[in-house]
């Protein structure tokens, strides 16, 4: 049966549409945790916006934040990329069906006229 609607990818994709999202998503990457003020050092925004684009990452369930003391770290969680990237692997097959299809095409030898 398929879903037509399903909150948690919405809420992924919506999350990953956003050019600075998906940079502090790639800066979480490389590190186990960061602190906020450390996540946000390299952008040119205010920490509240970048605290606004945690918010979302962190309601989309990309991210977990921990606090300790005065101090908020922010990591990378995966469950949410993996449903995604399940939900597109069903389309995987689709474009790579016809790219073989094309790649078949090409490898003809031309017709002589």
């Amino acid at each position: 049966m398929v879903k037509l609607h399903d909150a948690t990818l919405d809420r992924t994709f919506s999350a990953l549409a956003d050019p600075t999202r998906r940079a502090l998503l790639a800066r979480l990457d490389e590190t186990a945790s960061l602190s906020v003020s450390e996540l946000a050092r390299p952008f040119p925004v205010s920490l509240p916006a970048i605290m606004k684009h945690l918010d979302v990452l962190s309601d989309a369930g990309l991210i977990a934040r921990e606090k300790t003391g005065r101090t908020v770290a922010c990591r990378l969680t995966p469950g949410p990329m993996e449903e995604a990237m399940a939900w597109l692997a069903r389309y995987e097959r689709f474009w790579s069906e016809g790219l073989d299809r094309l790649e078949a095409l090409l490898d003809q030898p031309p017709e002589d006229q």
